[in-house]
């Protein structure tokens, strides 16, 4: 079953120096009926203004992964680790008690980013900050319980998967959960698992997919999506 999500339907925000836009409950958005999904509790696509900045603050015990589409990020945590990201990385913080995190906008242009959140397994003990370069093929792995293909390594049995394609490419996914996401960041997709009932997403929609063993995509413009695959 696939259940489209429009990037409408989402919740919003403008403060100014920052713009947002919420799949899930979050912040002062709040919808009883979209508190996560599976072990995906958070998937924003913000803004930071140049110069903004979140300020030091703890996080619950998530796997926080930050694609960044634009300018240029720089991460702290209480502990003295720092990174700086580009466009064309993805950030993960494995976040627990006791330690803080800060993030700003240190380029000179606004920062533009995609911001997940899954549920961590307390018992890991993943290092603090992780980073990898997004690569521009079709299809990459980008994160991934044991890090494998030298992806980042979360702490939940969760697959995401980074898709760039072409227009009129077609790919297919083999899904490992019974439960799936995927984000169109940019593009259009059409979604040809059952032929009689295509399912098409635009520039920041969403699909809930759900005991799908595999998804059949096809690129109708240029696309970059996200395909997160949920068995945890």
């Amino acid at each position: 079953m696939i259940t489209n999500r429009t990037a409408k339907q989402c919740g919003h925000a403008d403060y100014g120096w920052l713009q947002a836009r919420y799949t899930f409950s979050f912040g002062h958005y709040f919808d009883p009926q979209m508190l996560g999904y599976a072990s995906l509790r958070v998937l924003n696509q913000e803004i930071l203004a140049v110069g903004a900045a979140f300020q030091p603050r703890a996080y619950p015990q998530a796997d926080i992964v930050n694609l960044i589409l634009q300018g240029r990020a720089e991460y702290r945590d209480s502990q003295g680790n720092h990174i700086q990201a580009d466009t064309g990385e993805a950030v993960l913080l494995s976040a627990r008690n006791g330690v803080t995190y800060s993030e700003h906008n240190i380029g000179t242009i606004a920062l533009t980013r995609l911001q997940l959140w899954l549920d961590a397994c307390p018992t890991r003990d993943n290092p603090l900050i992780q980073k990898i370069a997004i690569t521009d093929a079709p299809h990459c792995l980008l994160a991934s319980p044991e890090g494998e293909d030298g992806s980042l390594a979360l702490r939940q049995q969760a697959w995401i998967h980074h898709l760039d394609l072409a227009a009129g490419q077609t790919i297919t996914v083999d899904i490992k959960g019974s439960r799936a996401y995927l984000q169109s960041i940019h593009g259009t997709v059409q979604i040809a698992n059952h032929p009689t009932h295509d399912k098409t997403l635009t520039c920041g929609d969403g699909a809930f997919i759900h005991n799908e063993p595999h998804l059949r995509l096809q690129a109708l413009t240029p696309l970059r999506a996200l395909l997160v695959d949920l068995a945890g």
